[in-house]
């Protein structure tokens, strides 16, 4: 069996339990989910649903990076919400996020985030081709 590797983004709020920014195999980025956390602060953005969305998918664009992928790799994005009557704020920056790609993607309300988040989102990606790894 291939083994997992595990991505790492510094440019991405780390794991606050035991579990990985995003783990690749057999060639898919399976991203955990984005809280609206800022990098390095821990803050919490969210005064609106736009500004809690588009912290969520900057982190999203830093695990993905980290994995050797971009927007363009994702195949399916999931996204949890506090309240449904958001959705069209979160889906205007989830648009811009993604232009003209439009990945498969399930949007589902729950009764509570980590953080008390307004929004989390989970991606999952096809690495087109495999970073070169240095030699040890």
């Amino acid at each position: 069996m291939e083994p997992f590797e595990v991505v790492r983004s510094e440019q991405a709020p780390a794991a606050v339990g035991p579990y990985s920014q995003a783990i690749v195999h057999g060639g898919l980025v399976f991203c955990a989910g984005q809280i609206p956390l800022v990098p390095g602060t821990k803050e919490m953005k969210g005064a609106t649903i736009e500004e809690a969305t588009a912290q969520v998918l900057s982190n999203v664009r830093a695990v993905l990076a980290a994995a050797g992928c971009a927007p363009a790799d994702v195949v399916k994005a999931t996204v949890f919400m506090r309240d449904l009557n958001d959705f069209p704020g979160m889906n205007t920056e989830y648009a811009k996020f993604f232009g003209d790609h439009k990945p498969a993607r399930s949007t589902v309300q729950v009764a509570r985030l980590p953080g008390d988040a307004r929004v989390e989102i989970e991606v999952l990606a096809a690495r087109r081709e495999l970073p070169v790894k240095p030699p040890l």
